[in-house]
């Protein structure tokens, strides 16, 4: 079914809305995916704060000449979605995480990353940056390792006098 004029320039309007204020834009090839496991998709995303859209290819395109990010759109192919958020990392993580989960019916294709396109490897990089809470667990046992081989060191000094 055809979408009128009115209903484009609302989609296309709504994307350079999404693209402009966002910190990262992901672009999604979601072909095999069935309905049940979109709305679980959608349903996880919208818990971490993310939100999914779809659009037709050329309201997409549209929409990334009219907004101000820099560099050339990366090839979109199939279904595409978009998934975007405030956070940095979580569109790109939750996208990656579910696309291990669905092998081959969801996809990264590229993205926006602070205003700048990425590619494809380069959002699948991003994707896998583990959670800030991760990154500070992680940060807190370097830390805590030297301090804690040094206990064990003294302990077994003590056990030998």
């Amino acid at each position: 079914m055809a979408i009128s004029k009115e209903k484009k320039k609302e989609i296309c309007g709504n994307m350079v809305f999404a693209i402009d204020n966002s910190s990262s834009v992901v672009f999604v090839n979601f072909h095999g995916l069935s309905v049940s496991d979109t709305v679980t998709l959608r349903k996880e995303l919208h818990t971490n704060d993310v939100n999914y859209v779809v659009a037709k290819k050329t309201l997409i395109k549209r929409a990334f000449t009219s907004s101000k990010v820099t560099g050339e759109i990366p090839l979109l192919e199939g279904e595409i979605a978009v998934a975007y958020g405030n956070d940095l990392i979580a569109p790109a993580r939750e996208i990656y995480a579910f696309q291990k989960k669905y092998k081959g019916a969801i996809q990264i294709l590229g993205g926006i990353f602070e205003g700048k396109v990425m590619q494809q490897e380069e959002m699948m990089n991003i994707a896998t940056i583990p959670a800030l809470k991760v990154l500070h667990a992680q940060f807190v046992n370097l830390i805590n390792s030297p301090i804690q081989q040094f206990v064990m060191a003294l302990d077994q000094i003590a056990k030998t006098k």
